[in-house]
Parts: C-alpha cells; sequence; structure tokens
C-alpha cells in the first residue's frame, strides 16, 4: 500500500527541471537575430540535457540593443561586452559581432571561465585565429567548450552527405567542387558597410563566403587542403559612405560623400587535398541573379554526391557501381527520421529551412557542453580555414603561384 502511495505521488510530482545554461550574446544584428532563434527555439524542440536561457545580449548603442533584447527574448541587455561577461548568470558567450573583435571578447570570455560559440570566419588574421585557439586548448582542459560558428555544417543533407561519404559511397575521392554566390554588392551604389572595411571584415567575399566553402570542402572530404593557387579581384573601389545603421547585409546610401573598399569583391581558387584529390572554389558578391547561391558536388571512383543550399533539404547521388543503363542521379530527399537533427522535426516531406541550422548548432553546443564531448567545429578547425584564406590571399597577391597551406 505503501509503494502505491509513492508511486501515485511521483506521478503527481512536477517533471524535474534540467539545468539552465546562461547565455549572453554580443551583437544583435543579422547574426545576432539568427543565434537567437536557434537558443530560443532548441529546447522546444530537442529533449536537451541542458535548458538554454537567453540572460543578456549586448550592444554598443543603448537605444538598439534594448529594443534588439525585446524583440528576441532576452532578459537583459549590456552596453560593454565586459560587463556580460561578468554576469554570473552568462555561462557562455556567443559572439556575433564583426571579426576584428573576435579574438579580444573570445580569449576574455574563455580566460573568465566561459564557455564560447563564435561566428566564422574564427578571425581576421592567421595570428589572431592561432591566439583563440591557444586560448581554447587551455580551456579545454578546464572542461570549457568553444565551438566556432560553421552553421552549414548543421543543414541535415550535410551531414547525411558526410556520412555517406565516410561510408565509403563514393570511394576514394577524385574532385570537390564549391561555389557560393550573392550579388547584394552588383550595385556599385550600395553603401559601404563594415564588411567592405579590411580593417573590421579582414577580407571580402574570401572570408565571408569562402570560409564556409572551403570549411564545407575539408569537413565533407574528412581531409584538408594542402595548397591553393588564386585570383581575385575588387570590381567596385569606391562606395557611398553609409547613412545611420546598417540593414541586413545592406543599408542606405549617404550621397555625400565615398569611401575605399579595401577587401574583394570576388576570389576564385583551386587546391589539392591531402589525399591528391582536386578542388575548385568560387566565392563572390557580385553575381547577378544569385542570391545565396552555395552549391557543391563531390566526386569519388565509386559515385558522386551534389548538393544545392535552394534545395536545402536534398542531396542528388549517383552510384557508379550500378550498370550504366539504369545508373543516373537521383534525389534523396532527407527530411526521414532516421537522417540526422530530424528526430525531432515534421513528418517525412515537412521541409526545414536556413533558421534551422542554428537550431540544431545551439543543440550541438549544448551536447557538447553537458556530456565534455569534443566540441565541432573546433577552433582548431577555425584556424585551420583561416590559414587557408590567408594561403589564398598570399597566392593572389603572388599571380596565383601555387602556395602551401600550412598544418
Amino acid at each position: 500500500m505503501a509503494r502505491r502511495e509513492e508511486t501515485e505521488q511521483e506521478a503527481a510530482a512536477p517533471p524535474r527541471q534540467s539545468p539552465t545554461l546562461g547565455v549572453g550574446m554580443v551583437g544583435y544584428a543579422f547574426m545576432g537575430a539568427a543565434h537567437s532563434q536557434g537558443w530560443r527555439t532548441a529546447g522546444h524542440v530537442f529533449d536537451l540535457p541542458m535548458r538554454p536561457a537567453l540572460a543578456a545580449i549586448c550592444g554598443r548603442d543603448r537605444t538598439a540593443v534594448d529594443a534588439a533584447a525585446a524583440r528576441h527574448g532576452w532578459a537583459a541587455a549590456e552596453t560593454d561586452w565586459r560587463a556580460l561577461i561578468a554576469r554570473d548568470d552568462v555561462q557562455l558567450v556567443d559572439i556575433c559581432t564583426p571579426g576584428d573583435s573576435h579574438a579580444e571578447i573570445a580569449i576574455a570570455a574563455l580566460e573568465a571561465g566561459k564557455h564560447v560559440l563564435c561566428e566564422k570566419p574564427l578571425a581576421n588574421t592567421v595570428a589572431e585565429a592561432e591566439a583563440m585557439t591557444r586560448a581554447a586548448e587551455r580551456a579545454a582542459a578546464r572542461g570549457q567548450v568553444a565551438i566556432v560558428g560553421f552553421n552549414y555544417r548543421k543543414v541535415p543533407a550535410i551531414t547525411y552527405a558526410r556520412k555517406l561519404i565516410a561510408d565509403g559511397r563514393l570511394g576514394p575521392l577524385r574532385h570537390v567542387r564549391a561555389t557560393y554566390l550573392q550579388d547584394w554588392l552588383v550595385d556599385p551604389k550600395s553603401p559601404l558597410t563594415w564588411r567592405l572595411k579590411r580593417e573590421h571584415a579582414g577580407s571580402g567575399a574570401l572570408g565571408d563566403l569562402g570560409a564556409h566553402i572551403v570549411d564545407l570542402a575539408q569537413y565533407l572530404a574528412g581531409e584538408l587542403l594542402v595548397g591553393v593557387s588564386a585570383v581575385s579581384e575588387t570590381f567596385v573601389r569606391q562606395r557611398p559612405l553609409l547613412a545611420g545603421a546598417p540593414s541586413g547585409l545592406s543599408g542606405a546610401a549617404d550621397t555625400a560623400g565615398h569611401g575605399a573598399v579595401t577587401v574583394d569583391d570576388a576570389a576564385l581558387f583551386t587546391g589539392r587535398l591531402a589525399s591528391g584529390a582536386l578542388a575548385s572554389f568560387e566565392a563572390t558578391r557580385m553575381a547577378a541573379g544569385r542570391k545565396n547561391a552555395l552549391r557543391l558536388e563531390i566526386n569519388g571512383e565509386l559515385g558522386s554526391l551534389a548538393f544545392d543550399l535552394e534545395r536545402l533539404n536534398e542531396l542528388s547521388f549517383h552510384d557508379h557501381t550500378e550498370p550504366a543503363t539504369t545508373a543516373g542521379f537521383r534525389r534523396i530527399l532527407v527530411t526521414e527520421p532516421e537522417h540526422p537533427y530530424l528526430e525531432a522535426w515534421w513528418p517525412p516531406g515537412h521541409a526545414l529551412g536556413y533558421e534551422h541550422t542554428f537550431v540544431h548548432q545551439a543543440r550541438d553546443v549544448v551536447s557538447a557542453i553537458a556530456t565534455g564531448s569534443a566540441p565541432v567545429p573546433s577552433f582548431a578547425d577555425g584556424l585551420q580555414v583561416q590559414r587557408v584564406l590567408a594561403a589564398v590571399e598570399e597566392s593572389a597577391e603572388k599571380n596565383s603561384v601555387h602556395t602551401p597551406v600550412p598544418f
């Protein structure tokens, strides 16, 4: 009888609350909004070992950051990132600022005992990325996690493509082709935002878009680039100054003056992977009609895979071991509960979108912290991408000379 009463009491008791992970975010614009969506949603979709709490958001403009906090559900707002790091209710610092501040904020946060998620590219220079990686290694010994935000790894189709390649379905790899095309700078009257200034962005299309496709190529192939040969160009060298705050990627132009564009508009390069497979890359923000066209194709001895971000719930797969009379590319609809991340989403055939990559990113960050597992992608992964970008810039400056990528 007593046992029955205990069982009834247990059934009536409220469910146990998961421990809280207090998140503090620096930056509130485009990426800040995307990351906010991820943190806000992850715990409502996945059964997480820790519950993300949107503790505080930080930005220099008090009026703007207060508005962002209210819009995106943050409990408090700060105007100094140092104050955000010092908060007792913040255990993880999420960095969504321009690249020139990544190193300072990330290293300070890690040294203060916080976990860190930092947007890509990891830094503006290899030296900064190396310093961040050393800080992450020291922090890892204390049980802290440091992750770089290559969110496209979190597309279920991309994660599944990696599994197919790792399982040997393509055999030895021969080619990797990657392009990332946008058109938001085609108009020469588009204003001079921070993304067009080297002192803030580090590089142009190369770092903004090229970082993604370099990371994806290495992630999917399971190996690193060992050398590159590159060209780059800045097609519009003077642009109107920005009038007021930026909006999304661009903003309103000030007709009163112009300033110099100090980054690339486009970069093209070839490369060689450690196995000898060949790779090609194109990153541009000057491809008229292309809004966010990221495309990848991987060819191996036994087959091929292709992915298009504008059809991000699909893979194209060719099994070259089939008879030629029936072989060909076929569509894989990556919406089954057995596919990566999809066990918690909608019934098969119900598509996901861009914003879900940030939900999956938040899930993976929380899981790494809770389980003590190795963070993926790590700061070391971000450093390797930074070394590739630096080699691309060096090659382009030297008339496309082949340039090794250091390890």
